[in-house]
C-alpha cells in the first residue's frame, strides 16, 4: 500500500482537532509559517495540505488575514444533546417528600478507588493538581514556616488571618462584589464552611431544599446533621426550579435551601441573573435562609465572571445568603482553605467554627494570602479556563462519538465535570463496577441524590490534559455501556 503524503496526513490531523472542537468555527488557526515551523514541513506541504482542507469546505482563506475554520465545519456532526428537563414537580409526587439522606458510604467508596495507581480519574472530584501554581505557594509556605516564631497562636483563631481576609474581600471586588473582611469567616475548605452554615440556621429533622442532581457535599452535610432533604427539579440550562421551590415552601416547612448557582456540579450551568434575584427574593418573602456554594465561580468560560446571590442580597439583618467557596478547585486543593460569608448569621458561624474545629492553621492562610499579594491569580485562571472550555469540547466530541446512540450530555458553561445522561436501562453502579475492573473511575449517578433518581447517569472529569489513554478510556466505557444495554 502506497504510503500517505505528507500534507494528507497533515489536513488529518487538523480536520480531527477542528471536529474534536480543538479548534473553533470562526477561529484563526497558524499561518503557512508558522505551522511549518511548530510541525517542522515544508511550506509546500502545509499550503497543500490547507488547499486541501479548503477545497472539503473546513477551512476558509481571507485575503491579507489567514486561513479561518469554517463557520459550517461542523455542520455534518450531530448537534450536541442536552440532558432532558426534569419532570414537572407538581405533576410528580416523588418530588414532594422530603428524604432520609445516606449517600456518605458510597461516594466514600467511590473517593477511594481514585486514589489507586494507575486508575484513569475521569470520576474524580478533584481538578488536575499539575494545572495550580504548587511550586510558588510551597515556596511562600517554606519561607513562611521558618519564620514561623513569629507567629502568635491567636493568629489561627477564628475568623481568620487578616491578610487572607483581606485578599478574599478584595478578589470579590474585583469582581463586582463589595465585601468587608470582618463578614467572612475563615474554614477548612468549602465543606466545613457549609457544615458551618447548615448548622447555624436548621436542626435535626428539620427539611433543607436542594438542587436535584446536587452536589453530594451538600447531601453530607444533611446526613452529617440528621436533617431530610427535599429535591428540587433543577434544569440543565437555568438551575433550580424557582417556581417548584416556591410551591414547595407553601405547602411544607422548609428550613433552608442549598443551592450551587454557577457551573453547578454536576450538571455545569449558570442561573440566569433574573433567575437568581427571583431566588433571593423569595427567600426574603418567607425568611428562608439561602446557602451558596461558590466554588467553581472562578472557571468560568465567559468574559465575564458571574453575580452569585450574595449580589442580590441585602446586608445587616436582610442578609439570608450564607456564601460559601474556597480555593481548592481555583488554586491549590492541598491546603483546604475555604471561607463563608454568612451573612445576618455570621456570629453563629464564627461559634461554630471554634467549637467544631478550633481553628484554621495559619501557615496555608498566610501562603496563599501572600500568592494573591504577589500577582498571577487571574493570568493563572485564564489559562486554567481556556483548558478547560477546550478539554470540554474533546470530552463531549468523544464521549458522543464512543457512546451509544441515545447518550446524552451536558454542555458546562464553566467548571470541569461532564454530566452524562446513559440509555434507559443501564445501570450506573454495574457500570462503574466494569470500569473500576479495568482501571477506569467514573462517578455513578447515584452519589448526586437522596433517591436513586439517576440510575443511568454518571459525570465525568474534563480537567486532566487529554492524552491517549484517556481517549482509549472513554471508548472501553462506551464499549462497557453497549454491552450492558445488549444484556438488558
Amino acid at each position: 500500500m502506497a504510503e500517505i503524503p505528507l500534507y494528507k496526513q497533515f489536513a488529518e490531523q487538523l480536520a480531527a482537532s477542528i471536529s474534536a472542537g480543538v479548534l473553533q468555527p470562526g477561529e484563526k488557526i497558524a499561518s503557512v509559517r508558522l505551522a511549518s515551523q511548530q510541525h517542522k514541513l515544508s511550506v509546500t506541504t502545509v499550503v497543500r495540505a490547507y488547499e486541501l482542507l479548503e477545497s472539503r469546505g473546513v477551512i476558509e482563506s481571507h485575503p491579507q488575514s489567514g486561513y479561518f475554520v469554517r463557520k459550517q465545519a461542523l455542520a455534518d456532526q450531530a448537534p450536541a444533546a442536552r440532558v432532558a428537563s426534569a419532570p414537572a414537580y407538581i405533576d410528580n409526587p416523588a418530588y414532594q417528600q422530603s428524604t432520609e439522606v445516606d449517600v456518605s458510604r458510597l461516594v466514600l467508596a467511590t473517593l477511594k478507588t481514585i486514589q489507586q495507581d494507575g486508575t484513569v480519574p475521569l470520576g474524580s472530584p478533584y481538578p488536575n493538581p499539575a494545572l495550580f501554581p504548587s511550586q510558588r505557594i510551597t515556596q511562600y509556605t517554606a519561607r513562611i514556616t521558618r519564620n514561623a516564631s513569629q507567629s502568635s497562636v491567636f493568629d489561627d483563631l477564628p475568623p481568620g488571618h487578616p491578610d487572607l481576609l483581606r485578599q478574599i474581600a478584595r478578589r470579590y471586588l474585583e469582581n463586582g462584589l463589595k465585601v468587608d473582611p470582618a463578614d467572612i469567616v475563615v474554614t477548612v475548605g468549602a465543606t466545613e464552611a457549609i457544615n458551618l452554615c447548615l448548622q447555624a440556621v436548621a436542626r435535626p429533622g428539620d427539611t433543607v431544599a436542594v438542587e436535584t442532581p446536587t452536589f453530594y457535599a451538600m447531601l453530607h452535610a444533611i446526613e452529617r446533621l440528621g436533617m431530610r432533604a427535599l429535591e428540587i427539579p433543577t434544569d440543565p440550562q437555568f438551575g433550580i426550579d424557582v417556581d417548584a421551590l416556591e410551591h414547595a415552601i407553601k405547602t411544607q416547612k422548609v428550613s433552608a435551601c442549598m443551592v450551587m448557582p454557577n457551573f453547578q456540579n454536576p450538571l455545569g450551568f449558570q442561573m440566569p441573573d433574573t433567575a437568581k434575584q427571583r431566588l433571593v427574593q423569595l427567600a426574603r418573602e418567607h425568611d428562608m435562609p439561602l446557602i451558596e456554594n461558590g466554588v467553581y465561580g472562578e472557571l468560568h468560560y465567559g468574559n465575564a465572571h458571574p453575580t452569585s446571590l450574595k449580589t442580590y442580597d441585602r446586608p445587616g439583618e436582610q442578609g439570608l445568603v450564607l456564601h460559601c467557596s474556597s480555593f481548592s478547585k481555583s488554586l491549590t486543593s492541598a491546603y483546604r482553605i475555604g471561607w463563608a460569608m454568612p451573612g445576618r448569621y455570621r456570629a453563629q458561624v464564627e461559634k461554630l467554627k471554634f467549637l467544631n474545629t478550633l481553628a484554621t492553621p495559619t501557615v496555608p492562610q498566610r501562603a496563599i494570602a501572600e500568592y494573591l499579594t504577589q500577582g498571577g491569580y487571574e493570568r493563572h485562571l485564564r489559562r486554567v479556563r481556556r483548558i478547560f472550555t477546550q478539554q470540554r469540547d474533546l470530552m463531549r466530541h468523544f464521549v458522543l462519538r464512543f457512546f451509544p446512540e441515545g447518550t446524552q450530555v451536558s454542555e458546562p458553561q464553566g467548571g470541569y465535570v461532564l454530566w452524562v445522561e446513559l440509555p434507559a436501562g443501564v445501570d450506573a453502579m454495574e457500570l462503574y463496577r466494569r470500569c473500576l475492573a479495568l482501571g477506569i473511575t467514573i462517578a455513578p449517578g447515584r452519589i448526586f441524590a437522596a433517591t436513586n433518581r439517576y440510575s443511568h447517569f454518571i459525570r465525568l472529569n474534563y480537567s486532566y490534559t487529554w492524552s491517549k489513554e484517556i481517549e482509549q478510556a472513554l471508548k472501553l466505557v462506551g464499549k462497557l455501556v453497549q454491552e450492558l444495554m445488549d444484556s438488558a
